[in-house]
């Protein structure tokens, strides 16, 4: 298939093919005229590398991961990336339960304790109590 129908196929502009070819992602095979031509394999591998962005996956580690017949040969940078997802999970759930006392206090932001402490939290130097 052509640029243009593998870009269709996804719902993508045909330049986000021509860039993750330029970053090594892609490599599609020619025709005689020079133009680019997909097949099933390249489908595969557009799914893959939509999925690893949808998991956070960086097109760096993207390519690292799809430099192997197998993903599952980089379990270092896999086992970084979960430690990485944990602690922005642990920083969202922070700031929604932050979020929710604030909806859920009577006081006014400046009179309740704990909006108090969160933000001493953040001032260099201070220390809570």
């Amino acid at each position: 298939m052509t640029i243009g129908e593998l870009a269709a196929r996804f719902g993508l502009p045909a330049h986000v093919l021509r860039h993750w070819e330029s970053v090594g992602l892609l490599a599609p095979a020619r025709h005689e005229s020079g133009h680019r031509r997909y097949g099933q394999a390249d489908v595969r591998r557009v799914a893959m590398i939509q999925m690893g962005k949808e998991a956070g996956l960086g097109l760096g580690a993207l390519r690292q991961l799809l430099s192997t017949p197998d993903p599952m040969d980089h379990t270092d940078l896999l086992t970084a990336h979960v430690e990485a997802l944990d602690q922005r999970i642990a920083q969202a759930r922070a700031a929604k339960e932050l979020i929710e006392h604030a909806l859920a206090c009577p006081l006014s932001f400046d009179d309740c304790p704990h909006a108090r402490e969160r933000i001493d939290a953040h001032i260099p130097g201070t220390t809570s109590g």
